[in-house]
Order: structure tokens, then C-alpha cells, then sequence
């Protein structure tokens, strides 16, 4: 084996450690607290870690690595697609102890399999490692969802506060300019990229605007004041009908006491931050609010182009200033504060355009339905995207605070039903240029 094999397996072995200490972190708890369901849009913890394993035994030691398997028999009660949220509770689910042990050795197996592979084969699973990258980028996937099951449950030990960089105010109607003209969305070289990104195609947009930064909270509660979850003028069809059904008139985990807007942060009552950009909030709300603002949602593809391309190169970056890795002057990612940055607090991370923290803070809504691109073939399996496609979910971009700089990248696509709310979401707004202005 190379240097460069030996180096890349190296780093991939690093990835697979941080991960599951992320993951073992998420759920060293009470074993009531992991057994729990505290939504019946959200799995038991201990579901999730279990489930976490099964992928990784089913993919790298079964597909890749040809082992025989090591518990078929709980196939059935981890396949997210078998198995309703709302009904795993009653599955005969592994006990904690029994549910860490498992995942161990599995892991054990994991790092067996990566020290025999041939990273550089014609196996499309074992080139550049990507069976590995499914899995890492899978489980930071689920530790992100059980963050999001902590906050329903308040548990107040998972609030971090390591100190995040100072925002700057937005002056009025602080948008960025994106001329009319093509550029390429997808990738068809990143080679972690799951198959909803793929292929690269070009895309040809009339000019627009997008705002600098997501929306902030001030900014948002001005649409409360102004009676926006009261009026159903701003909201779609679909909107109008859950917000009343639901009796919803704040974002998840906001509470009113007197003049002052509180939010519970993993158990902590504190103030709602002004300068912070709003989470929690569904696509109806991001929308209704876009509407109140004059506005629209971004469509993915505006969002991307504005996020990652280079009209000077006429490339697509990796990330929006370039392709070297996110550093902490750049992005809020990584669970490091628990919360998003302010407003303007990462202008060493702006994309091409000007737009600012596109990536980490929170998922950033966009108007698009979660479809195909040109040439989309499925891979390795149908249910990670096929199953999806179509009307019933709208696509999120940009990664949250809570994403691991491992999952996220300019073309990463995200996806979600538009009622839901507990998990890290916000957006920014969108508008055409007027005509002529190219």
C-alpha cells in the first residue's frame, strides 16, 4: 500500500472515530431517556444508535467487505423504511448495553475491512472510499436528528457555549446581486457525494437577488407583530390549513412573557436573540414570512449558484469561498456553540456573490420539491433518494450548526416534509431582478 492509501485510510479511520464519539456522546444517558419516544415524528435514541450500526454492518461488512452477517435478524426492526417512527417504540428494540456492544463490533469489523480494501478499484463501493463515506456521512446524519430529539426532550447538558464570532448588522434590504447567466449545479466529481446530487448539469437563471444573510430573529418577530401567522394573505393553501389546525403563532420552542420573546435552548429558558437567524420554523412559515417581506424562497438552484459558483473561474466551489475545508472563521458547524452565530459573523466564509453563512447555522428552506436531476441513477440503493422524489417534500440546503463539516458541501441536498419544525431550520429570501437588469 501507497503513501497516499495509507494516508487517506488514516484520515478515513479518523472520521469513523470522531463520529462515534459524537454519536456515544448523544446517548450516554438514562436508559429511560434513550427508550423514550418524544415525538411520534422521531425515533427512540436507542433506535437510532442501533440503526446506525445495522447500516454500517449491512453496507461496509456485508456489501463491501463480503462478511457474513453478524445479527440478521434484527434487519426487519432497523430498516427505516419497514419500521414507522411512530411505531418502533413497540419493536422488541436492543437494550442500551446491548445496543452499545453491537455497534462495537461492528466497528471492530469496519476498521478490518477498511485495512484490506482496495481503495482504488473499480468496485464503485470501494472507490475512494466511498462505502466509508456513506456511512460517516449517514451516521453524522442520525447524531444530527438525535440532537434535534434532545432539544424536544430538553435534556440541558447539550447546550455548548464556546464563544462564536460577533455579528454585523444588516442595513435595510441587505441583498446580494446574481447576474442572469448559466453555471453548473451538481457534481460529478465530488466522490462522497450521494446520488441525488448527480449529474452536473447546467442551469441557465434570470438575474435575481438573495439576501446577505439568513433571516435573523428581529426580523422575524416583526412578521409576529404584524399579525402574519393571523392573515392567511401570506400563506399557501396547505400553510393556512396547518397553522390553524395547529394553532401555531411562533417558531417551535418560543414562548411570550409580557414584551419579551423566550426560547427553551435544550432545557434553558433565555431571551430569544435578536441577532441570531431564526430556527425551527417549517417551510410554511419560511414561506408566509417570504410573502409578508415581498418576497419569495429561493429555488434550489438559485440558492446553490449564489452559494458555490465562480462566475470568474466559471467553476463550482466546494464550499462558498473555495475548496479548502470549513475553518471556525468560516462556518458555525460541528455542535460547537449549539446554537446559530449572528448575523454576519462569518464574512471570511461569503460565496462569489456576496451571500454570507450559506453554510452551517441553520437548513435553509428552498421553494424546489426534492426531484431528480438529469441522468439520475440510483446508488447504491433506491430508498436513500428515488422513494423521495416528488411533491410531498421540499428541499433544504446549507447545513445546520449541528452538521458535521463531513456532510455538508454547496451541493448537498436536504429534504423534509414542509410541517416540520423541530429540526434546525431557517431560510433566507429571494427576489427577481426587474426586467433589464441583467
Amino acid at each position: 500500500m501507497n503513501d497516499f492509501a495509507a494516508t487517506f485510510k488514516e484520515r478515513i479511520a479518523t472520521d469513523l472515530a470522531a463520529v462515534r464519539g459524537r454519536s456515544l456522546a448523544y446517548t450516554d444517558a438514562e436508559d429511560d431517556l434513550l427508550l423514550r419516544q418524544h415525538s411520534p415524528l422521531m425515533s427512540p435514541l436507542i433506535w437510532d444508535l442501533a440503526h446506525i450500526g445495522n447500516y454500517e454492518e449491512l453496507w461496509v461488512l456485508r456489501e463491501a467487505g463480503g462478511i457474513t452477517p453478524l445479527r440478521p435478524e434484527i434487519d426487519d426492526l432497523y430498516d427505516a423504511f419497514k419500521q414507522p417512527r411512530k411505531s418502533r417504540p413497540t419493536l422488541p428494540l436492543l437494550g442500551p448495553a446491548e445496543t452499545r456492544k453491537y455497534i462495537s463490533g461492528v466497528r471492530g469489523r469496519t476498521l478490518d475491512v477498511l485495512d484490506a480494501i482496495d481503495l482504488s478499484g473499480p468496485e464503485p463501493l470501494h472507490r475512494a472510499g466511498f462505502v466509508f463515506g456513506l456511512v460517516i456521512q449517514h451516521e453524522h446524519q442520525h447524531d444530527e436528528t438525535m440532537l434535534a430529539t434532545l432539544q424536544l426532550s430538553g435534556q440541558p447538558g447539550l447546550v455548548r457555549d464556546s464563544p462564536l464570532p460577533p455579528g454585523r448588522p444588516a442595513f435595510g434590504a441587505d441583498e446580494v446581486f446574481v447576474p442572469a447567466g448559466p453555471f453548473l449545479m451538481g457534481t460529478d466529481t465530488e466522490p462522497w457525494a450521494y446520488d441525488n446530487e448527480r449529474r452536473a448539469h447546467r442551469v441557465d437563471l434570470p438575474a435575481y437577488y438573495i439576501d446577505r444573510f439568513p433571516v435573523d430573529n428581529r426580523s422575524y418577530i416583526h412578521f409576529i407583530e404584524d399579525g402574519g401567522y393571523d392573515d392567511p394573505r401570506w400563506w399557501a393553501p396547505g400553510g393556512w390549513r396547518w397553522r390553524t389546525e395547529s394553532s401555531v403563532h411562533a417558531p417551535l420552542f418560543w414562548t411570550r412573557e409580557g414584551a419579551t420573546w423566550w426560547r427553551s435552548r435544550f432545557g434553558r429558558p433565555e431571551p430569544v436573540p435578536m441577532d441570531e437567524p431564526v430556527q425551527h420554523v417549517c417551510w410554511y412559515e419560511a414561506d408566509a414570512y417570504a410573502r409578508w417581506a415581498g418576497k419569495r424562497l429561493p429555488t434550489e438552484a438559485e440558492w446553490e449558484k449564489a452559494c458555490g459558483w465562480d462566475p470568474d473561474a466559471e467553476r463550482a466551489r466546494k464550499y462558498p469561498w473555495g475548496d479548502e475545508p470549513p475553518t471556525p472563521d468560516r462556518a458555525n458547524l460541528g455542535h460547537r456553540a449549539a446554537r446559530p452565530a449572528p448575523v454576519g459573523a462569518y464574512p471570511a466564509g461569503a460565496g462569489a456573490y456576496g451571500a454570507e453563512q450559506m453554510i452551517g447555522e441553520v437548513w435553509e428552506w428552498t421553494s424546489s420539491c426534492f426531484l431528480p436531476y438529469p441522468g439520475f441513477r440510483a446508488f447504491p440503493y433506491r430508498e436513500y433518494s428515488e422513494v423521495f422524489f416528488g411533491g410531498d417534500h421540499r428541499v433544504l440546503r446549507g447545513g445546520s450548526w449541528a452538521a458535521d463539516p463531513a456532510a455538508v458541501r454547496t451541493t448537498f441536498r436536504n429534504w423534509d416534509y414542509p410541517i416540520r419544525r423541530q429540526i434546525f431550520s431557517g431560510f433566507r429570501c429571494a427576489r427577481t431582478a426587474p426586467a433589464g437588469q441583467a
